[in-house]
């Protein structure tokens, strides 16, 4: 199985638009019975807190959440509207797997589409191999896939999600990264744009979790955090530059062997930039060792470049107007047609130079 999609994961769509969309029956009902298991299973974090069955390392943890709930609503002004206040352990290190496809010479991402989320560059499946089994009815069909756990979902404040044992168990970082980005979702959500949805709340995530950091003054955390948001960002760079090899490759007249052929070779190159890479970073990092340990296809660039490809234009608006002036940029950019919205986020995107330190900065 590939790694988990950065412990910052798609949105899982619970319910499925008319079946002419191309949403089956049988998946409808494994999204729709899947969240109801997990919906079942919940208890309130205060009574897990009392609780002498609960370990120690998860009422810490279940106590971060409170505390970073809070300061979410408070200090960024996510939605307060009963989600992360039950817990589930789901005894399995996924929530759910999301299936991500891709043409064999194209980088862009299928999409399907739905009721409540519109259309999105992945399906969610609550079985793992469940999941394996439409990824192969997809490689069947000549396409390539990727399957990538994902350890957190969001329902856009339809339900009032649980905090889940996959979100807790790497720390306090982690916790923090999930719970901004997820209620994100709940705050700014647009249709039918995967892209921006994810690029916004990423945006969200890092800013929150730095000032989390700052205000808990956990300086050595925030320059661990920092770095680490800079280990994603080359890694980015890396997916992109490969993007755009590939639709060179692919927009050729040559034939579809010769396509193969010079496509295998750009991803052979790819391993090659990302040994180099490796050698910049501090302290031996290994962040994406796992990415490569497997052969690697365009579905794979794709489920990592949904998140991506508008975020350094999201960190520089964020920036320049401050949340309160970016979250009102994101109402406006709503109101916009798809073919204008694009060109903002060009725009904001061509005149992006890089900066992983977002404000509110600290002295080094």
């Amino acid at each position: 199985m590939v790694p988990e999609m950065r412990s910052l994961p798609f949105l899982i769509v619970i319910l499925c638009a008319s079946f002419s969309s191309g949403c089956s029956l049988p998946y409808y009902w494994q999204a729709v019975g899947g969240h109801l298991e997990v919906l079942r299973k919940r208890k309130p974090i205060e009574e897990i807190l009392k609780s002498p069955d609960a370990s120690p390392e998860t009422r810490k943890a279940l106590r971060q959440v409170l505390e970073i709930r809070r300061f979410a609503m408070t200090a960024l002004g996510l939605p307060d509207n009963g989600s992360y206040n039950t817990y589930v352990d789901l005894g399995r290190s996924y929530v759910v797997w999301n299936v991500v496809a891709a043409e064999e010479f194209s980088v862009e991402p299928m999409t399907w589409c739905f009721l409540v989320a519109g259309c999105v560059s992945y399906r969610g499946y609550f079985d793992e191999q469940a999941a394996h089994r439409f990824s192969i009815r997809l490689e069947a069909d000549g396409l390539d896939t990727a399957v990538g756990g994902a350890t957190a979902y969001s329902t856009l404040g339809h339900f009032a999600d649980p905090v889940l044992n996959t979100m807790i168990t790497n720390g306090e970082q982690t916790i923090a990264a999930l719970l901004i980005h997820e209620l994100a979702h709940q705050r700014v959500y647009f249709e039918d744009d995967s892209e921006l949805n994810e690029s916004f709340a990423t945006a969200v995530e890092e800013y929150g979790t730095e000032l989390w950091l700052m205000r808990a003054g956990k300086l050595s955390g925030l320059v661990e955090y920092r770095e680490r948001i800079q280990r994603r960002t080359d890694f980015s760079k890396l997916v992109s530059d490969q993007q755009e090899r590939l639709r060179e490759v692919f927009a050729r007249p040559d034939s579809a062997e010769a396509k193969r052929t010079a496509k295998q070779a750009a991803f052979d190159l790819m391993r090659k930039e990302y040994g180099v890479l490796k050698q910049t970073w501090r302290g031996g990092a290994t962040d994406y060792d796992l990415w490569f340990a497997r052969p690697l296809n365009n579905a794979h660039l794709a489920s990592f470049s949904t998140y991506e490809r508008w975020l350094p234009g999201m960190r520089r608006l964020l920036e320049a107007l401050g949340l309160e002036g970016f979250y009102g940029e994101m109402e406006v950019l709503g109101k916009l047609g798809p073919n204008e919205r694009r060109v903002r986020l060009q725009e904001w995107l061509d005149t992006q130079e890089v900066d992983t330190d977002l404000i509110p900065k600290v002295p080094r």
